[in-house]
C-alpha cells in the first residue's frame, strides 16, 4: 500500500516577512531535546506514565474506603477537560490540522492549555500527528496498532505498540520537516520549549488550590492525588485509545484510506475525538461528530469562540461534504442518519 495524506504532503513551509521562503526559522528546535531520545528522556517518559498510573489504580480503593471530596472531584474534572479541550482543539484541530484560525490571545492559551495535559511539547505533539496522517496504518505511521501484521498475536502487539509503546521509539519525527510552520512563531516555540514549565504548572496547581482551600496539608496531598496525578493518567490513556482502540475497532461509515472507526463510548472523555472515523475521512473539520446524537464539546467550544470573534474562518462540514464521503460499500452503515446542525 502506498501511503499518501489526507492532509498535508510537506508541512506548510515557512516564509518571512516578503513571503519568501525563509531558512533559518527552520533549523531553530523547538524542543530541549534533539531528534533521538536520550536515555533521561526516556526515563523521565516512564516515570510519567508509570506514577500517575498507579495512582490511577489506587484510585478505586481509595474512593471506596475513604471517599473523595468534592473539592477534589472538581479540580479533577476541571483540570482533566481543560487539559483535554487544550489538545483536542488546541493541538489537533488548530496547530495541526488548521481546522480554524485563532486570534492571537486564543492561539496562546490553546497553546498553554494543550502543553497542560502532560503530552509533550507542542511543536513535537504536531509533528508526530501530521505524520501520522500522512502515512495512517501504513508503513511510516508512529502509531498503527496493525504495524506487527492482522493476526490476533500481531494485533495485540501492535495495540500495545499504538497505545504506548511507540512513545520509547528513539528516533523522533522531524520537526522542521512537519511542523516548520510552528518553529516559525517565536511565542510558539517558546511554550513548546517551556514545556517543563508547564508541566510543573499543571501538576503543582490542583494541590495548591486544595491546600489553600482548606487550610491543610492533607487538603494539598488528596487534590495533587486526585487532580494531578489521577487526572493525568486518566487524559493520557483516553487519549493514546485514540491512537490504540479507535484504529483498531469502531464502526466507519466514512471513506477513509485507514482502519480508523468510531468509538462512541470514548466520546465524552475524549471530547468528541473518537469520532475518529469522519477525522480521517476529513481532517480538517471542524466538527469530528457530525450524525445527530453524537457528542463533540470540542466542536462547541469552537463555536461559542467563533461567536465571540475569537475564531474565525471554521471549516464547518456542509451536508453535502458529509454525504460525499460517506462509505457505500458492503459492511458500511445501512442507515443514512442526517447530520446536525455544525457544533
Amino acid at each position: 500500500m502506498t501511503p499518501s495524506s489526507d492532509v498535508i504532503d510537506d508541512a506548510p513551509k515557512p516564509t518571512d516577512s516578503r513571503g519568501s521562503e525563509a531558512t533559518g526559522a527552520a533549523t531553530v528546535s523547538a524542543t530541549l531535546g534533539g531528534e533521538q531520545k536520550r536515555s533521561v528522556e526516556q526515563l523521565a517518559l516512564l516515570l510519567f506514565i508509570i506514577v500517575p498510573f498507579l495512582a490511577l489504580i489506587a484510585a478505586v480503593p481509595l474512593a471506596w474506603g475513604w471517599g473523595v471530596s468534592w473539592l477534589d472531584l472538581g479540580l479533577l474534572v476541571f483540570f482533566y477537560y481543560l487539559g483535554c479541550h487544550g489538545i483536542t482543539i488546541g493541538f489537533h484541530r488548530h496547530f495541526t490540522h488548521g481546522s480554524f484560525k485563532a486570534r492571537r490571545p486564543l492561539k496562546i492559551a490553546l497553546a498553554i492549555a494543550g502543553s497542560m495535559a502532560v503530552e509533550g511539547p507542542l511543536v513535537r505533539w504536531v509533528a508526530d500527528h501530521r505524520k501520522h496522517h500522512k502515512f495512517s496504518d501504513a508503513e511510516g505511521d508512529p502509531h498503527s496498532p496493525w504495524r506487527f501484521g492482522e493476526t490476533l498475536p500481531a494485533l495485540m502487539k501492535g495495540l500495545w505498540w499504538a497505545h504506548i509503546g511507540w512513545m520509547f521509539d528513539e528516533e523522533q519525527t522531524p520537526q522542521d520537516k512537519y511542523a516548520p510552520d510552528l518553529i516559525k512563531d517565536p511565542t510558539l516555540r517558546a511554550i513548546s520549549r517551556q514545556f517543563v514549565l508547564w508541566t510543573v504548572l499543571s501538576l503543582a496547581l490542583p494541590p495548591l488550590i486544595g491546600g489553600l482551600v482548606t487550610m491543610s496539608w492533607w487538603g494539598a496531598f488528596t487534590a495533587f492525588f486526585w487532580g494531578s496525578l489521577v487526572r493525568v493518567a486518566l487524559l493520557h490513556h483516553v487519549t493514546w485509545s485514540i491512537n490504540s482502540i479507535c484504529h483498531a475497532v469502531g464502526k466507519r461509515p466514512f471513506k477513509s484510506r485507514d482502519r480508523s472507526g468510531n468509538v462512541w463510548w470514548l466520546a465524552v472523555l475524549s471530547c468528541g475525538e473518537s469520532w475518529h472515523n469522519l477525522h480521517h475521512a476529513d481532517p480538517t473539520s471542524a466538527r469530528h461528530g457530525v450524525e445527530r446524537g453524537q457528542l463533540d464539546s470540542s466542536a462547541r467550544l469552537i463555536r461559542w469562540f467563533e461567536q465571540l470573534g475569537w475564531a474565525y474562518d471554521v471549516r464547518w462540514p456542509s451536508r453535502s461534504r458529509i454525504d460525499s464521503r460517506r462509505n457505500t460499500d458492503e459492511g458500511a452503515s445501512r442507515h443514512r442518519k442526517a447530520p446536525a446542525e455544525a457544533a
